[in-house]
């Protein structure tokens, strides 16, 4: 019998392995200033690239960004990244995101999202929660290109709008749902 080799998925694994270990043997809580300097400047990169961003950003309670998240897996998955609630440009808060899942994967992957939160009451929901699993709760919307063409102000509706950027890496997909969100204390 003939063996087959398989450098593709080999190569994905060794990369998979090294990112899930290395950020785990490297971790350091990022202050507080390098935190609201990422998340401005990734809001500010959104902005520029997406006008319906810049629309809901204009008319959102607050948005809480989280400038870059690693989502790396196989056969197992997780994402972790942390994130800053900015209301009116200013921080008001400090948020975590973490996901598992299952299933056929293999790969890595880089991306940001930005939730915006468009009623007091959905972002009082966020800061009593204490965690807040996406999937429960205010109701998020995923804007993807065909909807941001769109989205108006008069489309606008109660709820959270994610709008996800910078997706790099060798895993396809996004999803957000059942990403557990809970607040943290920088250094």
């Amino acid at each position: 019998m003939k063996s087959h080799n398989h450098p593709k998925l080999v190569t994905v694994v060794i990369i998979v392995l090294g990112i899930i270990v290395t950020p785990i043997s490297h971790v350091r809580a990022a202050s507080a200033a390098e935190m609201n300097q990422k998340a401005n400047s990734a809001l500010h990169d959104l902005y520029a690239r997406s006008a319906a961003a810049r629309n809901v950003g204009h008319h959102a309670k607050a948005v809480l960004v989280f400038p870059e998240i690693l989502k790396a897996g196989f056969i197992v998955g997780a994402q972790h990244g942390d994130g800053t609630l900015l209301s009116h440009g200013r921080p008001i808060g400090y948020y975590k995101t973490v996901a598992a899942s299952y299933g056929l994967q293999a790969g890595a992957q880089r991306f940001g999202y930005a939730l915006f939160f468009m009623t007091d009451g959905d972002l009082a929901y966020l800061r009593k929660s204490r965690g807040w699993e996406i999937g429960t709760g205010p109701s998020v919307v995923i804007v993807d290109a065909g909807m941001a063409r769109s989205l108006t102000t008069t489309t606008l509706r109660k709820g959270v709008y994610a709008f996800a950027f910078g997706q790099k890496g060798l895993m396809a997909g996004l999803g957000l749902q059942g990403s557990k969100i809970t607040p943290i204390t920088p250094d």
